[in-house]
């Protein structure tokens, strides 16, 4: 029998036309959010609403519905956007060796707007590439979460119609029970079901109520996106705004604790949650109410509270950043070694299971019996045997199973995937050498290429497994690991250290998130792959052209964009390489890294325990400790209200996600107005 058609086209040019404009909106609020305060986001479920929104619109016009897997190549190529200004270090190594880099470090590099293209195009590819080998062993094989990469495709299902699946059945998926929501040759939506002249025979649903819901959510989104941006022009105006002095005029000039009632900040809080964000209100408070104060008092940081180098601003930074190595040692140490120990106990556990069943006590509590069951099928026939899972050489059926996967025909093929790999690698190679000269020796960025292979399935687990991508954390691995094997006399090590902790596979693990929905509602992976470069390469080269005009218009580093992970890499390249430490920071630094190694460790082995929430996590605080208060205050709002939406008012988090989107869109996108104003000079009030 042939194979059933795959309903909807996985790859149209409209797809990828709607995914670079949402891609577009995304980049570009995340290089402003990026060096505002080091945060980006992929979006991927915004990117999917905003795509199925533009379809909605464009409806009477197409030739052919818009599909559930359609709108998955809407949102891969959006993502593969997004993710670039932080893929291609745009708002943390860059900004670092440009405004951060002393002469004695060979420093400052200030990169062209072609070398910041060649950079960006060189550091987008092997991530997009890595992905796809990996994607057949976590998502096909391990069947891992990834719970961002599910709630996307939930919300896809619901809004193209068919999120007719069970409460038990999502969950059960979202375990990795199920391969897919729906078996592939049986298409979320029909073509017969996704046409408006065929809605009205669904005797189950009103279409009229199906449309007032869609425009609801719509307006909803509009009206965010538009609140958010109009704040965001008014502050250009009225720059006080950004900066409430709510605790009083000595706390915000002394102590800079402010409040900026950013509506981007609040929205970022509510797609983070109450729990990262109370623990990164409880790094502010200790960071800039415990820490700064201290410091400054006790002459260890003399300069004033808000300079990086001599002032408490930049002490407190160390301690953030001991925090920061501690997690991500303890936590990738128990990611890759969990495999390994996780197997041995396994089988230590069902050999002292079978010895006890052979032992003579064993026989006499009935243990010993080894009855394979016939079970029944409907007709009373004998269908199978239960097999005994206590067997070690047991595996289930569906791990590897060919059928929980995509045909053939659309994967990604292994020539494709080697080849693509090969030569993304030359191009990282030669793209670096052409931009750095002599500066980075070449077996050095050979050397960071292929470890940010092995770091990157860290980040991969890490983000499957917990939706959290210690990016953070591995590149400060990778920073570590060349301080051991790069001379600290060599005069290039800070800048050496630098490229090579930016030279990462990362966005492998963000772009799985993708694959992940892909996997869940029937797409193609070869559309998602190709979507994907034609996304980074897009993005890439368009992140470095803001981030260009950015550079051009406003002070670096500056109020307005104070580029706080630009610090975190210089001062960790500095610390690796032998550079010094502040006065009294180290014993600050290994107490706080004792401290936080014991919590991260009780995290780790508390996963599901209701009391896990309470225990600080070390990345969430260690950014609030190096952010300054005004952005973390607003974040936690935003986390608490979404926690009260939830859990107190029993809402849906539907509108949240709209709300959140709204926000942060409006924000991101309008801040282009007050970059034009700032660059035509137009006076603030």
């Amino acid at each position: 029998m042939a194979p059933p058609i795959p309903h909807g086209r996985s790859f149209t040019v409209r797809g990828v036309a709607v995914g670079l404009a949402v891609g577009t909106v995304i980049c570009a609020a995340n290089v402003y959010f990026g060096l505002q305060t080091g945060w980006v986001s992929i979006m991927s479920m915004p990117a999917s609403l905003m795509g199925f929104g533009i379809f909605k619109l464009l409806s009477r016009h197409l030739s052919f519905p818009f599909s559930p897997v359609e709108n998955v190549l809407v949102q891969s190529v959006a993502c593969g956007m997004a993710i670039m200004p932080l893929g291609c270090g745009l708002v943390g190594v860059v900004p670092a060796m440009t405004y951060l880099l002393a002469p004695e470090e060979r420093g400052p590099i200030d990169l062209s707007i072609w070398q910041l293209i060649v950079w960006s195009v060189g550091l987008c590819y092997f991530g997009a590439v890595f992905a796809v080998p990996l994607r057949r062993q976590v998502i096909i094989r391990e069947r891992l979460r990834f719970p961002s990469g599910f709630s996307t495709a939930v919300l896809i299902s619901v809004l193209h119609g068919s999120g007719r699946q069970s409460q038990k059945d999502l969950d059960a998926a979202a375990e990795g029970s199920f391969a897919s929501l729906v078996p592939r040759d049986e298409p979320l939506l029909s073509p017969e079901a996704s046409s408006p002249e065929r809605a009205d025979d669904d005797p189950e649903e009103d279409p009229q109520d199906k449309n007032h819901n869609w425009a609801s959510n719509m307006r909803l989104l509009l009206l965010c996106f538009l609140a958010s941006g109009l704040y965001t022009i008014s502050t250009y105006f009225f720059p006080i705004l950004r900066n409430l002095p709510i605790f009083g005029s000595v706390a915000a000039k002394t102590w800079m604790w402010t409040l900026n009632p950013s509506f981007a900040y609040i929205g970022q809080g509510i797609i983070m949650g109450a729990e990262t964000t109370l623990h990164m209100t409880l790094g502010a408070v200790v960071g800039w109410a415990v820490l700064s104060p201290l410091a400054k008092a006790k002459g260890w940081a003399p300069g004033p509270v808000g300079e990086w180098e001599t002032g408490s601003k930049g002490w407190i930074v160390w301690v953030s950043l001991a925090i920061m190595l501690v997690d991500a040692v303890v936590s990738l140490a128990y990611i890759a070694l969990h495999p390994i120990i996780g197997k041995q106990t396994t089988a230590l556990v069902t050999r002292i299971r079978n010895k006890i069943r052979q032992s003579r006590l064993g026989r006499l509590l009935g243990l010993d019996s080894h009855n394979y069951t016939l079970l029944p099928n409907g007709d009373g026939a004998a269908a199978s045997q239960r097999v005994s899972t206590d067997d070690p050489t047991y595996e289930s059926p569906l791990k590897g199973d060919p059928e929980g996967d995509a045909p053939p025909d659309q994967r990604v093929g292994k020539k494709v995937v080697s080849i693509g790999l090969v030569l993304s690698i030359l191009i990282c190679v030669l793209t670096t050498h052409i931009v750095f000269g002599n500066l980075v020796p070449l077996y050095a960025t050979i050397i960071a290429v292929f470890m940010a292979l092995v770091l990157s399935i860290m980040g991969v687990r890490a983000l499957g497994e917990t939706d959290l991508n210690p990016v953070s954390g591995i590149s400060k691995l990778a920073q570590l690991f060349f301080a051991l094997i790069i001379p600290q006399s060599h005069k290039s090590s800070v800048l050496i250290n630098l490229v090579a902790g930016a030279v990462g596979a990362l966005q492998a693990g963000d772009l799985m998130q993708d694959l992940k929905t892909g996997h869940l509602l029937g797409a193609a992976p070869k559309a998602q792959f190709w979507g994907q470069i034609i996304g980074a390469t897009a993005g890439a080269v368009l992140s470095a052209f803001i981030y260009r005009l950015y550079t051009m218009v406003y002070e670096i580093p500056g109020e307005l964009f104070p580029v706080p992970t630009a610090y975190v890499w210089i001062f960790t390249a500095r610390l690796v390489t032998g550079k010094g430490l502040p006065y009294m920071v180290k014993e600050w630094a290994i107490g706080a890294g004792a401290l936080f190694a014991v919590a991260t460790l009780i995290r780790t082995f508390s996963a599901g325990k209701p009391w896990r929430p309470w225990v600080p996590g070390g990345i969430a605080v260690a950014v609030g400790m190096y952010n300054v208060p005004s952005f973390t205050l607003a974040r936690a709002i935003g986390g608490v209200f979404g926690w009260y939406w939830v859990h107190v008012m029993k809402r849906s988090n539907t509108p949240l996600i709209i709300i959140a989107s709204g926000f942060i869109l409006g924000e991101g996108f309008l801040s282009i107005v007050n970059l034009i104003l700032e660059g035509l000079q137009v006076p603030h009030l």
